[in-house]
C-alpha cells in the first residue's frame, strides 16, 4: 500500500465523543453529530482519536462508536477509527473491529507514556501491520506520546506495508517541512496549517490537508482546502483566518489547550452550535463558567453564536 491506496485528503477532524453529564456514551447523539459533519461537507472524520477520548472508553465502547459510525456516514465521507494502545496486541484489537465495522482505516500513535525507541516504534508498526488489512495513519504527536518522530524514522514508517498517511503534529515546524518534502510522493501528508504557509506548501510543494480537532468551524475548515485547490486564494485566506482565531485563542504553539482540556473547549463550542457532542468524561472535567465566558467570546467573534 502507498498513497495511491487511499483517496484522503482536505479537512479530517479528530471528532469529539458524546458522552451523557453521568458519563454514558450517547450513540444516539453520535449519529446525529456525525450528520452534522457530513453536512458541513467535512473530508471525512477521525473517531476515537484523541479529541474522541479513546483514553477513557472501553473496547466495547470504541467498537460501537466504529459501527454506529460506518452506518451513520454510509459511505458519505471516509472514516477512520482511532486504535492508540498501549501494545501492539490491543492496537489490533482495535483495528480488527474498525475493520468489521466497515472502516476506511485507522489511525495509530507509537505506544503512549512507553517512549519507546526508533526500532521498537518500526516493530509496533510492522506487527500490527502484518496483523490487520485497513490503511494505516501514523499519528506523530509528541504531546501524547512524549515522542518526536524525526523524518528519518518517519520515512522507516513510510515503508511498512500498510502505512499509507502520516499525520504530523510535531510542534517543530522546520521538521514538519523536512518531513513533507521527504514523504509527499510516498504517503499521504497531513498537518498543513490554514494561513499563507501552508497555501504556499498546498500549491508549489504537494500535500494533502489537515486532520484536525473538533470542526467547530464547520465547512470553513475544509472549504480552505477546497478553495486553495480551486485557485481562489482569497476565499481559502477568509477561512484560513477564521481558523486561525480558534487557534490563537484556544491553543499554544505546541497545540497543548491554553486553558481546560481541549475536549472540554470544543465540546463546549459545538454545544454553542447546536451539535450534540455531549459532555467530557472523567478524568476531564466541564469547564468553569469563567472558561466556558472565553469560548462563547471567541464563538462569538466569528459570528457562531446564534441569534
Amino acid at each position: 500500500m502507498d498513497r495511491t491506496t487511499v483517496d484522503w485528503h482536505g479537512y479530517i477532524p479528530a471528532v469529539t465523543t458524546p458522552f451523557g453529564e453521568d458519563g454514558r456514551l450517547d450513540l444516539t447523539a453520535w449519529a446525529a453529530q456525525l450528520e452534522w459533519m457530513v453536512e458541513q461537507r467535512l473530508h471525512g472524520v477521525v473517531l476515537a482519536g484523541t479529541t474522541g477520548e479513546w483514553f477513557s472508553m472501553t473496547e466495547e465502547e470504541r467498537a460501537d462508536l466504529c459501527r454506529v459510525a460506518v452506518e451513520s456516514v454510509a459511505g458519505r465521507i471516509t472514516v477512520i477509527a482511532g486504535c492508540n494502545a498501549y501494545t501492539a496486541e490491543e492496537a489490533i484489537r482495535h483495528a480488527r473491529a474498525a475493520e468489521r465495522a466497515g472502516c476506511d482505516g485507522i489511525l495509530l500513535t507509537p505506544p503512549p507514556y512507553v517512549v519507546p525507541n526508533a526500532d521498537e516504534i518500526v516493530a509496533f508498526y510492522q506487527e500490527v501491520s502484518s496483523a490487520v488489512g485497513l490503511p494505516i495513519c501514523v499519528y506523530n504527536w509528541p504531546r501524547g506520546t512524549n515522542v518526536d518522530m524525526p523524518t528519518e524514522l518517519l520515512a522507516r514508517l513510510a515503508e511498512v506495508d500498510r502505512v499509507v498517511a502520516i499525520k504530523n503534529s510535531t510542534g517543530n515546524f522546520a521538521a514538519w517541512i523536512d518531513g513533507l518534502y521527504a514523504l509527499k510522493d510516498q504517503v499521504r501528508y497531513f498537518g498543513f496549517p490554514m494561513n499563507e504557509v501552508g497555501i504556499t506548501l498546498l500549491r508549489d510543494v504537494g500535500g494533502d490537508g489537515t486532520m484536525g480537532a473538533g470542526a467547530v468551524l464547520g465547512g470553513d475548515h475544509a472549504d480552505f482546502f477546497r478553495h486553495v485547490a480551486s485557485g481562489d486564494l482569497a476565499a481559502a485566506r477568509r477561512c484560513g483566518a477564521r481558523d486561525r482565531v480558534l487557534m490563537e485563542r484556544w491553543f499554544t504553539q505546541d497545540l497543548g489547550p491554553r486553558f481546560a482540556s481541549a475536549q472540554g473547549i470544543l465540546k463546549t463550542a459545538l454545544r454553542m452550535r447546536g451539535v450534540p457532542a455531549g459532555h467530557v468524561r472523567r478524568p476531564l472535567l466541564p469547564l468553569t463558567s469563567e472558561q466556558v465566558d472565553r469560548v462563547a467570546a471567541t464563538m462569538d467573534e466569528l459570528g457562531l453564536l446564534p441569534g
